[in-house]
């Protein structure tokens, strides 16, 4: 194959941008300790909540810790689907995305009192810098009185702020923007329960168990005008029940559900499109019309079931023996439509359910290398008026397959096969989602410090 001027333009200044990455390292050195953390880099894989378990570090007065995630791929991905007459796809080439960073503030308050901020510094849906959000995390009390119930904090963690919550174990393993280091593949899973809205939150960890509870508005912009139904804007709640243990050196298993619920029509229905960041494969499946309209989705390649009255169910298995790591989602969300508001007798709800399937071998030295592969797939229908027809059932499928080496602990590069497929069920106004398909190869490369 031979490369024109422009696509070995491109690959020098990636090349070249990995290398740089490795100077990360020696900023990664000089950063402060912070109580009760998720460690940037590898030393935060499979962390889920961050927990009671483990070293933690005495506290010794006020520390900033400025940290940062920044991460670019390279595309070669093609796309098809039977588009309606009048339309057609836009074509998608090879060439390098648009690079996206965040910018991370955490600060020790007190002694198990922390804070964490995150700023969107380049998105794909939003070029500009803004506030994702944060949180406050207390872990200690000793703000009230030293030793202050001492016994409860140490198995209790409170955490408060305008950020993600923990429903379900995938939110722990997808890629926030510019933060993908957690993340082995380059997308996220098509259902990608995300989404930052002011919440309060208790976590309890007795022993190797784990249970939490949480409130949030179900709406990230809450609003305090009253509206003729109280009801309106009523407030989601999440559970999440598990079991979590290193059972020997080289075996852990863990096993999590969790439940989430919110009986709202203008509330809730944004947990799976909370993602202001965008998808993270670039322009496929966008279309144009005869005129030369373009219409482009930041998002294509997800999918949000946008069901109001939203009950959803997660279960997530996690084990990993010496080197091998697997990681499973099932899935369960079932609701209305917008317009079933006060008329639910009218419609019929829809269901949607996913499964996902990843597993990793992790090897080398301090296992800085790993291959695997990842199944997930979609199945629902849409909530309708049964005075219709009801929609029939579709399907969205993808698999990954790729491998990844941890250059140091904080700069990673990633290789993917992606390739995910519509069913002839997915119907839209210019078709390009039916029988739709896209697929080719990703490049990534990941520093987070």
């Amino acid at each position: 194959m031979t490369l024109n001027f422009n696509q070995m333009r491109t690959l020098t200044k990636l090349f070249a941008i990995v290398l740089t990455l490795a100077l990360v390292q020696t900023m990664s050195a000089q950063q402060p300790n912070i109580q009760y953390f998720r460690t940037p880099g590898q030393a935060g894989l499979n962390v889920f909540e961050v927990g009671k378990k483990g070293d933690q570090q005495a506290y010794d007065g006020l520390k900033v810790r400025v940290g940062g995630d920044f991460a670019l791929q390279y595309q070669f991905l093609n796309h098809e689907a039977d588009v309606n007459t009048g339309f057609t796809l836009v074509p998608v080439g090879n060439s390098v995305n648009l690079p996206t960073a965040n910018l991370n503030l955490d600060a020790q308050l007190g002694n198990g009192l922390r804070v964490h901020l995150r700023t969107y510094l380049s998105s794909r849906h939003h070029n500009e810098s803004w506030v994702k959000g944060g949180y406050l995390q207390v872990d200690r009390l000793d703000f009230i009185k030293d030793g202050f119930l001492d016994g409860l904090m140490n198995v209790m963690t409170i955490k408060a702020g305008v950020d993600n919550f923990s429903y379900g174990d995938a939110v722990y393993r997808r890629t926030d923007n510019a933060n993908a280091l957690y993340n082995p593949f380059v997308g996220n899973y098509l259902m990608d329960n995300n989404t930052a809205e002011p919440f309060f939150e208790l976590q309890f960890f007795p022993g190797d168990f784990i249970a939490l509870a949480g409130i949030g508005t179900g709406i990230l912009n809450p609003t305090v005008i009253k509206t003729t139904e109280d009801t309106k804007y009523p407030p989601a709640f999440w559970l999440k029940l598990g079991w979590d243990s290193q059972l020997k050196d080289d075996l852990r298993i863990r096993l999590t559900g969790s439940l989430y619920r919110c009986s709202g029509y203008a509330s809730g229905y944004r947990i799976y499109g909370g993602d202001r960041a965008g998808g993270r494969y670039y322009k496929v499946l966008d279309y144009k019309n005869d005129a030369g309209v373009t219409t482009t989705n930041d998002f294509t390649g997800r999918v949000n079931p946008n069901l109001r009255n939203l009950t959803a169910i997660q279960i997530n298995p996690f084990v990993k023996f010496m080197g091998l790591e697997f990681f499973g989602v099932y899935e369960i969300a079932s609701g209305y439509a917008g317009g079933a508001d006060g008329n639910e007798d009218a419609f019929e709800k829809g269901t949607y359910t996913q499964l996902g399937l990843e597993l990793l071998y992790r090897f080398g030295a301090n296992e800085r290398f790993f291959v695997g592969g990842r199944y997930n797939s979609v199945t629902g229908a849409d909530s309708y008026d049964n005075s219709g027809t009801a929609p029939a059932d579709k399907t969205v499928s993808r698999i990954n397959a790729g491998a990844g080496w941890f250059v140091t602990d904080n700069v990673l590069t990633k290789l993917e096969y992606v390739s995910q497929t519509y069913d002839e069920n997915w119907t839209s106004a210019a078709g390009n989602l039916v029988n739709g398909k896209f697929n080719g190869l990703m490049i990534e490369a990941v520093i987070g410090f």
